[in-house]
């Protein structure tokens, strides 16, 4: 066999193995996109993601994201109408019906959140405890005197029952605590309307609520509201990453179990948790996982 030839033979194998070395870029077209679902808050995570994964721009792939909202996305996994969801963590109804149904969840954190709690920007109040807030919504603190503020009541707004957010108060905050049964008006169906609640409640400041870092400060916006310390620790993304703020929580890629090791929506997940899909996180305003 002559030199060359031998020559040419190594040089196709070495460059056959070093491009075998090479992670190809994980590319999706958008008519096979994986079926995604998820919460309001986690909109824009998804079109991102979406973007950068088909090469098309947000406008593009926006009609091909759709989130139901925090339950209805559960459901629609557990029940096999989505492939992934970018969700809250699951209620202890949701895990219920995953069971019933015979489906196992594998629930992946995948970028930092926090758990917040807002007041009119014109409460003197810079802060509350942990334990405060918990006397606040179990009906033993009432009036914001008790928590060194102005003598008026406290009026505490919550969300419905298997909502993202009512789902992370009961489970990060009041850790077993049952809270008060508040009244229907004080019950807000969307996270916005809560916002919105608390800064135009009867033209006064002394309401309180609740939501989650990323949707007040990226999503909604209300220049009437302002979030509040816990524990003496303001939340930002500095705190929220460090976990220095101590109502921690993040937002979750989840699918079910049974998912082949080497699906599409695997893939993604691991992209999202690669260096260049939390700059991705980081750059859409959320904040990276630690």
């Amino acid at each position: 066999m002559k030199k060359n030839t031998v020559f040419v033979i190594l040089l196709v194998i070495i460059l056959t193995i070093f491009t075998g070395c090479i992670k190809k870029e994980l590319t999706f077209n958008i008519t096979d996109y994986p079926k995604v679902d998820g919460s309001t808050v986690t909109i824009p995570l998804s079109e991102a993601v979406a973007a950068k994964l088909t090469g098309l721009t947000l406008e593009e792939v926006r009609p091909y994201i759709l989130h139901n909202k925090t339950h209805e996305a559960y459901l629609n996994l557990i029940n096999k109408k989505a492939d992934i969801i970018f969700v809250t963590s699951p209620s202890e109804e949701e895990l219920a019906l995953a069971r019933d149904k015979e489906v196992e969840l594998e629930v992946i954190p995948i970028v930092s959140e926090a758990f917040v709690f807002l007041t009119h920007g014109d409460n003197p109040i810079k802060g509350l405890t942990l334990e405060e807030i918990r006397q606040i919504y179990a009906g033993e603190i009432t009036n914001w005197s008790e928590v060194g503020g102005l003598d008026m009541p406290i009026i505490a707004y919550q969300r419905p029952v298997n909502s993202g957010s009512q789902t992370g108060f009961l489970e990060l905050v009041m850790d077993g605590l049952t809270p008060m049964e508040p009244p229907m008006e004080r019950i807000m169906a969307g996270m916005g309307e809560l916002i919105d609640a608390v800064a135009t409640y009867d033209n006064d400041h002394s309401a309180l609520g609740y939501s989650y870092y990323y949707f007040v400060v990226d999503m909604w916006g209300n220049d009437e509201v302002k979030l509040l310390e816990v524990d003496g620790i303001y939340p930002n993304s500095e705190t929220i990453q460090t976990g220095m703020y101590p109502i921690k929580t993040a937002y979750y890629a989840v699918i079910r179990r049974d998912e082949k090791k080497d699906s599409s929506v695997r893939k993604m997940i691991e992209w999202i948790l690669s260096e260049e899909g939390q700059n991705l996180m980081e750059e859409s305003g959320y904040v990276k996982i630690k």
